[in-house]
């Protein structure tokens, strides 16, 4: 008999209601902060740059959120994802382990930035707004976005990082395709942009650079309001129906994980998959070993300082208290651009910050050899963050079999590679290098952060 490896769910059991962590949280979360003023925000200063359902979210310490049904039909295009045994791999890796992930490529962007992408939409048509301004690293946000805005009729414009944009032209066909306008970032088009452009004229651009651009032009424009894919508290609970379904399916498997592991740049593929999880734990029942991988170029939950730094390099975004490297660091142009961010999720960060979570993180060659190693046994090629979280599995997996253990694992398999090609070619060629910690970067990029 063929062992079984597929969990599917069917339409009917996609999540009524997002979870959130809010709810449970042992310890109190630090409130964003005016980046003018240093006070706490109130929902008036959110007007600007989001509608009131989202900044509701933002604050609420309500434990389910309902999913609005136009959110959830436009889910069931995709929704429920799989939940898939990797058995090739286990024999691959001759260790007793169980390895599961969760398989978040299904969906129209090809990763699982839709599901906060397309309530996000939502909100913002309901309120009347024409047009969203955003960034993107690697082009799985711009591209979920521009899809979202497609299926409500919003004009979307998307602030693409200038490493991305160039190492990743179909991710940018992908969101013009949709009806996105995309500019590389920085741009001459907003005075962040051109300000980054007068001192550093070849800047590889990153998140944070795009973030400013992004705030800028929507504060310049009445009918325009942003939109983030990461970080914010209203991202990580749209991302929850990612854990609230893999629940149902490791019961479906008859296990329950032992170790859980996500790739982690904002937080939101994270926060997605374990949040859910930690709620269990949070409301007295088993403890997981939790694990955030990060790239060791950008390794804000394991190098940064936890303290309230600003979102973006202009400063025009809110204050938040996390786990940052300084909003001025630019981090190296590895191929894993949605994980080049300076800082971290609030709520992962306080989650690490008490000893909830943990983090590692990994030089980008050994986490392709993963995904290569991913893709000739699972046949899915994983985008370059998503071997970031495979890479941390295969080394529990190793270890597991090292000590004779038995471990169930459960990984979330954020996206595909298709559109990264590039990046795997490079690896195959012998090209591509990884980047050292730059302690002395860091250390000057955190003397502007407020502790």
């Amino acid at each position: 008999m063929v062992e079984r490896t597929r969990f599917l769910l069917d339409e009917a059991q996609i999540p009524r209601a997002w979870y959130n962590i809010a709810a449970d949280l042992p310890v109190e979360q630090a409130p964003p902060l005016h980046p003018g003023t240093h006070q706490p925000l109130g929902p008036a200063d959110l007007a600007p740059l989001f509608p009131m359902a989202l900044i509701l979210q933002e604050v609420s310490t309500e434990r389910e959120i309902e999913i609005p049904e136009p959110v959830r039909a436009l889910y069931a295009q995709f929704r429920p994802s799989p939940l898939v045994r990797a058995l090739r791999l286990e024999k691959a890796l001759d260790t007793p382990a169980h390895i599961y992930y969760k398989y978040e490529g299904t969906s129209p962007a090809g990763s699982h930035k839709p599901n906060t992408a397309i309530p996000q939409a939502f909100y913002n048509k309901e309120e009347g707004i024409k047009r969203i301004a955003t960034e993107t690293g690697a082009g799985q946000w711009g591209s979920a976005l521009a899809y979202a805005g497609a299926m409500f009729g919003i004009e979307v414009k998307v602030y693409m990082v200038r490493a991305s944009y160039d190492q990743k032209p179909y991710r940018r066909l992908l969101m013009e395709t949709y009806g996105a306008s995309v500019v590389a970032s920085p741009s001459m088009e907003t005075e962040a942009g051109r300000a980054i452009l007068a001192e550093h004229p070849d800047s590889p651009g990153s998140l944070g650079m795009a973030i400013s651009e992004a705030v800028e032009d929507t504060v310049k424009r009445e009918d325009t309001h942003y939109a983030l894919g990461s970080v914010l508290n209203h991202v990580m609970l749209h991302q929850t129906i990612i854990g609230e379904e893999s629940i149902i399916q490791m019961e479906m498997a008859g296990e329950e994980p032992d170790v859980i592991i996500a790739c982690a740049g904002g937080g939101s593929n994270f926060a997605g998959l374990a949040f859910p999880w930690l709620g269990r734990t949070f409301r007295g029942g088993r403890k997981y070993q939790v694990i955030a991988v990060e790239p060791e170029a950008a390794p804000s939950l394991s190098r940064g300082r936890y303290a309230y730094d600003y979102g973006d390099t202009a400063k025009m975004a809110p204050m938040v208290k996390m786990y940052t490297l300084g909003h001025d660091f630019v981090p190296e142009p590895i191929h894993a651009g949605g994980l080049r961010y300076h800082g971290m999720s609030p709520q992962v960060s306080l989650l690490k910050h008490h000893g909830f979570i943990e983090a590692r993180s990994l030089h980008q060659r050994p986490c392709f050899e993963a995904g290569i190693q991913f893709a000739r046994t699972e046949g899915i090629v994983p985008a370059p963050e998503s071997t970031h979280a495979i890479k941390a599995a295969i080394d529990i997996a190793l270890e597991a079999k090292a000590s004779g253990e038995k471990k169930v694992i459960l990984f979330n398999l954020s996206g595909h590679g298709f559109f990264d090609l590039t990046s795997y070619q490079r690896f195959l060629a012998g090209k591509l290098e990884d980047y050292e910690y730059p302690a002395e970067e860091v250390k000057h990029a955190l003397e502007s952060v407020e502790v």
